[in-house]
């Protein structure tokens, strides 16, 4: 293990062009998206009305790992995130289990991401629509990060004015009555931390700030203001949405509906509103589809370069400076998983690889040295203690297909070391 030095940037074969406020705007393009629109309704099934608890407890955990993850990007700003913080600070195997964690949980939820677009354009047409939906994206990104972050601002600026449509329509609309936030449901701590966990898929993307490392200016001031930034900002969004679509339709509504915020605008007078919150979940889904096949194809190039993954993956484009090589694979890939999977499980099984991600994170930023740690020990900790704790109350099929996901994980990198070391 090895300590970074922060006193300038390190050399990059990527394009250093994103500053504080480009990396924000990836960081909300990345959270605020389909995840509000999809999860709720799982969340509100799983914690009655005490969801709007769980989003405390999903916010401060992912406060948490943000802490984390913002410290260790600015030490070591390169591709990669967790992958690279726990092959520097915890070992080879660690590092490589978060990066694998990472790309087969994302890719999942690139499917599914891709199938909730097509759902909500036109369901007839689903799977044709998700793959060419992904086809495009990947496209965007091969050209530049400056392309993909055009594309992000527009996707972003479309969907907060939807969801502040939704906030005014559930608000306004005469069917809003504190008597269904208060008093919360009897429900166990168990229930609370599911709810949190299901959540959670709604916040994972302010890590893409990190996984960017190399494409960001002046990563050890950029990285640690973008990435707090972007969580308090889409924090304050939920919260607003989540209790009003609660106040207006119910925490057993939201439970039971596949469109849970389109649902509760249709409780009130504004219900012609919900086609337009429809369209917002569609423009939505393919804002978080290009972030992910963003930050997913950043880490296999880590990966790559470090011959965890196969070396022809380790190229980057010489008039683009993006991962060309890893961007079309992760996009070949998303398509092949489109064609077999389907969106239920997606947010449970993401849920937990992305918690196993972060549990390397904070464990990562627990050795740091206390003369260049800028978190409390207790934060890690916290941090690191919750993602076991909320993983572990996720649905059963949810925790069942993670560890056989880390296992193969285990599998994979055991059976390379041995075929690089023969």
């Amino acid at each position: 293990m090895t300590d970074a030095s922060i006193d300038g940037a390190p050399p990059t074969r990527l394009a250093r062009k994103l500053d504080v406020g480009d990396a924000v705007v990836v960081g909300l393009g990345s959270m605020i998206g389909a995840g509000v629109f999809s999860a709720v309704g799982p969340a509100a099934r799983a914690a009655g009305n005490a969801v709007a608890v769980s989003l405390v407890v999903a916010g401060a955990l992912a406060y948490c790992n943000a802490t984390s993850s913002a410290t260790l990007a600015a030490l070591y700003p390169e591709s990669g995130g967790a992958y690279v913080y726990g092959r520097r600070r915890l070992g080879n195997f660690w590092g490589f289990l978060a990066g694998w964690a990472f790309v087969v949980g994302k890719l999942a939820s690139c499917a599914a991401m891709a199938l909730t677009f097509g759902h909500y354009l036109l369901p007839g047409f689903a799977r044709p629509l998700a793959i060419a939906a992904v086809a495009a994206l990947t496209t965007v990104n091969y050209f530049g990060i400056r392309k993909t972050l055009g594309a992000t601002r527009i996707i972003l600026a479309l969907v907060v004015a939807v969801l502040g449509a939704v906030l005014w329509a559930t608000l306004a609309g005469g069917a809003a009555s504190a008597a269904r936030l208060w008093p919360l449901d009897p429900v166990g701590p168990r229930a609370v931390l599911r709810g949190a966990g299901l959540l959670f898929f709604a916040f994972a993307g302010y890590a893409r700030i990190a996984t960017l490392g190399e494409e960001v200016s002046d990563p050890a001031r950029t990285i640690p203001r973008a990435i707090p930034i972007a969580l308090g900002i889409t924090l304050v969004i939920y919260a607003a949405v989540i209790l009003g679509a609660l106040a207006a339709a119910g925490a057993a509504a939201l439970a039971t509906s596949p469109a849970p915020l389109a649902d509760a605008v249709r409780a009130g007078r504004f219900a012609p509103l919900a086609i337009v919150v429809r369209g917002g979940a569609a423009i939505a889904s393919l804002g978080v589809l290009l972030s992910l096949i963003v930050g997913v194809s950043r880490t296999t190039f880590a990966m790559a370069a470090a011959r965890d993954l196969p070396a022809w993956l380790d190229a980057v484009h010489p008039r683009h400076r993006v991962p060309h090589r890893a961007e079309l694979a992760i996009g070949a890939a998303v398509i092949v998983l489109v064609a077999v999977l389907d969106v239920g499980g997606a947010i449970g099984f993401s849920s937990f690889a992305v918690l196993a991600y972060y549990a390397v994170t904070n464990a990562s930023a627990l050795t740091l040295p206390r003369n260049i740690r800028r978190l409390s020990r207790p934060i890690a900790a916290v941090g690191l203690i919750g993602c076991a704790a909320i993983a572990s109350s996720l649905p059963a099929t949810a925790v069942a297909g993670g560890a056989i996901v880390l296992s193969a994980g285990a599998l994979v990198f055991a059976t390379r070391r041995l075929t690089l070391s023969a």
